[in-house]
């Protein structure tokens, strides 16, 4: 039996696009390109093997991704205010441009620390220079020098995601405003990093660890610092930086509870992961924290703990633990917990004062990201 992506309780129909979203989403990859193909040229003065090992980096920052921290960075300058026609506004892009390098960087590392094998239906930059050790015969372990180009790599992308950020152009007193944002999402992503590490290596199944990772390691960094962020650089007032922390908390979270859904029951062809990789992991998601308080202490539980974690999962066994998340009523929880979040935020978004046309394109958003299917 195959299970489709589990129903949505958002609202029936495709979710509306944004409108002008194509041309933002050009002009960030535009703006990633540029400033990636003038670094690489720092990257081959040091050398010629270290820069084919950019090269790696750079696909994989420009091979896809929906890039949406810069477009919730974009709108929320925009709702405060933020004029697209002013002589900044170039500037202002190539700041929120630099979000997808953070998230480049968490993405490599997380690859790493959950040994993912693909990501967006390529190899790991982990697995890819493994790959490369291996081909060329070198001496030590392939997976050792895999795992530390790829922490290097990352480590890159974190250093170029700041260079990108302060000399975006924009000036002095505007950085000065947004550096409170700009500082605290980079902190927050790695303690969610590690939270979600620890989590694993503890056992802790609670439904409250589960959603305090949520918070941290995806919530803060995707929505709610991009949306912070583009308010401090419009200059916004404090009680609009609150409602769009707010909005951006709840969709964040919601966002990431989609994603836990489409872990499990996703489309491999159109998420780029194997199904079930966050099972084989041992990810205490939500998901998996409210079947196992459901489950008790009966025979359910212990069938979930058994294959939690066991990198050998076959098909049949994620078949078996999809069927008990769904009988245990796990599955609709989770729904419904998404659908009260965006509702949540939704309301904090309608109570302040955003400007048009930012404050449909947010709230557009915020069904896109909680009804995706990758």
């Amino acid at each position: 039996m195959v299970h489709p992506s589990p129903p949505t309780n958002v609202l029936p129909g495709p979710a509306p696009e944004p409108a002008g979203a194509a041309e933002l989403h050009t002009r960030v990859e535009q703006a990633l390109e540029d400033y990636l193909l003038r670094r690489r040229e720092d990257a081959a003065a040091i050398g010629p093997v270290f820069a084919d090992a950019v090269d790696s980096l750079v696909r994989f920052v420009l091979s896809g991704g929906k890039r949406i921290r810069p477009t919730f960075a974009w709108w929320g300058w925009r709702g405060a205010g933020g004029d697209p026609a002013d002589a900044q506004a170039p500037a202002v892009l190539r700041a929120i441009s630099a979000l997808e390098l953070i998230q480049a960087s968490a993405l490599v590392h997380d690859d790493l620390m959950d040994a993912s094998a693909t990501r967006r239906g390529r190899p790991t930059v982990h697995v890819e220079f493994a790959g490369r050790h291996a081909d060329a015969g070198w001496s030590g372990p392939p997976a050792r020098f895999g795992a530390a180009a790829a922490i290097l790599l990352g480590d890159l992308a974190l250093t170029w995601a700041d260079d990108m950020y302060h000399d975006s152009g924009l000036d002095a007193e505007t950085l000065s405003r947004a550096r409170a944002p700009w500082r605290g999402m980079r902190t927050e992503v790695l303690g969610g990093q590690y939270l979600d590490v620890l989590t694993q290596a503890t056992g802790d199944d609670s439904p409250g660890a589960a959603l305090r990772i949520d918070r941290f390691k995806t919530a803060a960094y995707t929505v709610e610092r991009p949306l912070h962020l583009g308010a401090a650089l419009a200059g916004a007032p404090d009680r609009l930086v609150a409602a769009y922390r707010r909005f951006g908390a709840d969709i964040g979270v919601a966002f990431q509870l989609r994603d836990d859904l489409l872990g499990v029951y996703g489309d491999p062809e159109v998420t780029g992961k194997p199904a079930g990789d966050d099972l084989r992991e041992g990810k205490r998601t939500l998901l998996v924290a409210l079947a196992l308080e459901r489950a008790a202490d009966g025979p359910a539980r212990a069938a979930i703990t058994g294959a939690l974690g066991d990198p050998d999962l076959d098909p049949a066994a994620v078949e078996r633990l999809r069927d008990l998340f769904t009988d245990l009523g796990a599955v609709q929880a989770v729904e419904q917990r998404i659908a009260a979040l965006t509702g949540a935020a939704l309301d904090a978004l309608t109570a302040a004062d955003i400007a048009e046309p930012a404050a449909t394109a947010l709230q557009e958003l915020a069904v896109r990201a909680t009804r995706r299917h990758r």
